[in-house]
């Protein structure tokens, strides 16, 4: 199996605590600018990629979606989904979303949440959703920017008082394995660029529809440490969608 920072009992103790965990999408910082990307979803077969609490698969059926598959590769995320987001529409599977095998044209929607930066082999991945997708299919999906992975320490640069001085970009072309720390915790993850990402689609079959370097809304700048965001992107949302036929 992958990495599965997300079973660590202490890890996930801290994530169950963050904002979006206990709200769901109102306690996203980038969910009324990726709302605004996603497809009309009725009659629709989706296949959430790093599914975490189910609650983009509730979300989806929700708007209409004949059956969704949620995969995670973690079993306290699912746990979690099937408690707060059941349907008889959803269907949650545990499994690492590299190791995906579905026959071509099997879903509709192709969807993805801050789960892709935990993956080494992206490009490999995009041509599996690119064989899942049926011609004309959505594709939507949200990173951490890679403004935000590049370095890798994720944290700011601090003066003598704690005050933030900025944030670090370092080695941006080296793309590849990052020791990352998130709540307190070590992980790894893996940067690449924005090339890559948005490249990786035109080659890889797909046309571009939309790309959103979100800011955090106004309702929730009051939070402690929310309009520090304002000073660089730490997400980067992307709607394509797969081409009838490659020219």
């Amino acid at each position: 199996m992958k990495e599965n920072k997300y079973d660590d009992d202490v890890f996930f103790e801290k994530y169950s605590h963050m904002l979006r965990s206990e709200r769901g999408l109102a306690g996203a910082g980038e969910w009324p600018a990726l709302e605004k990307l996603l497809p009309d979803f009725a009659g629709k077969r989706v296949l959430d990629l790093g599914c975490g609490y189910g609650w983009h698969c509730m979300y989806a059926v929700r708007h209409g979606a004949s059956r969704v598959l949620g995969i995670d590769l973690s079993e306290k995320m699912l746990e979690t989904a099937r408690r707060k987001n059941s349907d008889s529409r959803i269907e949650y599977r545990r499994a690492a979303m590299e190791d995906l095998d579905f026959p071509a044209g099997s879903f509709d929607i192709v969807f993805s949440s801050l789960a892709f930066h935990y993956v080494k082999d992206f490009c490999g991945l995009l041509e599996n959703i690119g064989r899942f997708l049926t011609p004309g299919g959505d594709f939507v999906f949200s990173v951490e920017h890679p403004v935000f992975t590049a370095y890798g320490s994720q944290d700011w640069y601090y003066d003598e008082k704690g005050e933030i001085l900025h944030f670090p970009v370092d080695h941006y072309f080296e793309e590849g394995e990052r020791q990352a720390v998130f709540l307190g915790e070590p992980v790894t993850k893996y940067h690449r660029t924005l090339t890559t990402y948005l490249n990786g689609l035109l080659q890889g079959g797909f046309e571009l529809l939309g790309v959103v370097e979100p800011e955090p809304p106004e309702d929730m700048l009051d939070i402690p440490g929310m309009r520090d965001e304002l000073r660089r992107p730490m997400m980067l949302l992307v709607k394509a969608r797969k081409r009838f036929y490659n020219p």
